[in-house]
């Protein structure tokens, strides 16, 4: 983990207040527990009585708000009916920092965990289509994709190699084999991703039904990579009862074994998916431009990832920005057993403030370039009007109840974490050039928000977004440092900084709370 001191995290001034006000409730309840008469509960045993439910009712009973709530309620959508008004009025989808340049169209992941390749192709493309003259573009979500499940099933069984000596029931392999191929990823993976297979045009490489339906093929996908990994681990075992193997004759046999078991995977994945390119074999992709006069160029998937993907920075010359409350700021961290390819470049994030990661995306958008970002899409937000906004729902004012938990408090308790990648293409900024809203490129689809744009207030910035990802040269120097000098710090791999990326698929459809990138079963 590293030794050397570290920078306390410094809260924000709405977490400050925040927890002045948990502060002082925890005070005058240690001072009623203080005195004379210690607070006797209604029931004894610590079962609820009707005691409990008498008590509470004469509460509600002297509260005309909150009968009113009952009658109200009972027949309602609590989310619709307790929308603001002042909220829906402020968060307008108006903007005065923008990208110049606009893409399209919106994009679509479906029933599909694919946010963070849609996001990173959404970034792309800005490139692609000013220096090809498009009127609309899409690359392939589905090329990378492909290659990222047939990578993570890989990185999966070396894991599965590497920790053979460990109980079946050891937590470490319990939770690897719990969510071993998601459809999530990180930054970096996907880094490691543009960097060996480069990309191509969606018509290279269209969708197919598993691609935007992923939950059928990843059910069957986790079902033979778990039973391969059993096979493994009796492999290793009786491998290892032979003193006269080594190491490396044990190693390159579980490996031998591993290829064997990995055809089935592959095959699944290229009947449902299909076959892509490779990374240095030719193709020729014929288009129209702007202006309706068709064009063709031929080459390779990495040469076209090299020749317009990017301009003045590239993807590898960016890193993320992370703003978690837990840990010491002006660290550098990484995850535990996290990634797609095996050896590739590990997932790293610099730990700072929030208001740096405020600062990273008006500066990049005031340089015309697009801001990934991670945060967690579920909490105060309303799919349908495209609004993310702490104070969209009057939920306190109704019941009568306070929100006191912290950021830090929402990623201790698992109430909060990573959800969801997206692209923020825009800012309104005060007339002091603070940030008061941000445009948020979605992708699921044109019909939510405004034409598939949400509105991102900055208080919800504060509360809800983790990750932005910046460009080294646009990065401040001194975060820059901590990136370069390489001293990380291991976050475990259950830590809620991964469920970002990392724990997708479609396990939770609820409206309220997302799983990451769950499109359009969100």
């Amino acid at each position: 983990m590293g030794s050397s001191s570290s920078k306390a995290a410094q809260p924000s001034q709405t977490e400050s207040y925040e927890q002045e006000k948990r502060s002082y409730a925890a005070q005058e309840l240690s001072r009623s527990l203080a005195g004379p008469h210690l607070i006797t509960p209604l029931s004894a045993d610590g079962a609820l009585s009707f005691t409990n439910i008498d008590a509470w009712e004469n509460v509600v009973a002297r509260s005309p708000k909150l009968q009113l709530a009952r009658t109200i309620l009972n027949h309602s959508n609590i989310r619709e009916t307790l929308t603001s008004r002042s909220a829906r009025i402020a968060d307008s989808h108006v903007f005065n920092t923008e990208l110049e340049f606009k893409t399209g169209p919106i994009t679509n992941q479906k029933s599909s965990g694919r946010c963070w390749l849609f996001a990173t192709t959404n970034v792309l493309r800005y490139n692609i289509m000013k220096k090809l003259n498009l009127s609309d573009f899409q690359l392939s979500q589905a090329y990378l994709f492909f290659w990222d499940k047939l990578n993570k099933s890989n990185y999966y069984l070396e894991l599965s190699i590497q920790h053979a000596d460990l109980p079946i029931d050891d937590r470490l392999i319990y939770h690897l084999s719990d969510d071993l191929i998601s459809d999530g990823g990180q930054w970096d993976m996907v880094v490691n991703l543009l960097e060996t297979y480069g990309v191509v045009p969606q018509p290279v490489y269209p969708e197919s039904l598993h691609s935007s339906l992923s939950s059928p093929i990843n059910t069957l996908l986790k079902t033979k990579l778990r039973e391969h990994a059993l096979i493994l681990r009796d492999l290793s075992a009786s491998l290892r009862t032979n003193a006269a193997l080594s190491e490396e004759a044990v190693l390159g046999a579980l490996r031998a074994k591993k290829e064997e078991l990995l055809k089935e995977i592959y095959v699944v994945i290229s009947a449902t998916l299909g076959v892509p390119p490779r990374s240095d074999e030719k193709f020729t992709w014929d288009y129209y431009d702007k202006e309706g006069k068709s064009a063709s160029w031929s080459g390779t998937p990495r040469e076209f990832y090299k020749t317009f993907a990017y301009d003045k920075y590239s993807p590898a010359d960016s890193f993320s920005l992370i703003n978690d409350p837990r840990n010491a700021y002006g660290k550098l961290y990484t995850v535990d057993k996290l990634g797609n390819i095996w050896g590739g470049r590990p997932v790293l994030y610099v730990n700072t403030e929030i208001e740096n990661l405020k600062q990273a995306v008006v500066k990049q958008i005031k340089s015309g370039q697009p801001v990934f970002f991670g945060c967690d899409v579920g909490q105060f937000s309303d799919r349908n009007a495209g609004v993310m906004d702490t104070g969209l729902f009057e939920y306190e004012a109704t019941f009568d109840i306070q929100f006191g938990l912290t950021k830090a408090d929402r990623l201790r308790t698992n109430e909060s974490s990573m959800t969801h990648a997206m692209v923020i293409s825009g800012v309104h900024l005060d007339a002091h050039g603070r940030p008061v809203r941000y445009k948020v490129e979605n992708s699921w689809g044109a019909d939510p928000g405004d034409k598939g744009y949400f509105v991102m207030s900055d208080a919800w910035f504060e509360q809800f977004v983790y990750q932005v990802v910046i460009p080294r040269a646009l990065a401040p120097k001194e975060l820059v440092k901590v990136y370069d000098a390489g001293e990380k710090l291991v976050l475990p791999p259950w830590d809620p900084m991964v469920s970002s990326y990392d724990k997708t698929g479609l396990k939770d459809t609820r409206v309220d709370r997302l799983t990451i990138c769950q499109g359009s079963l969100a």
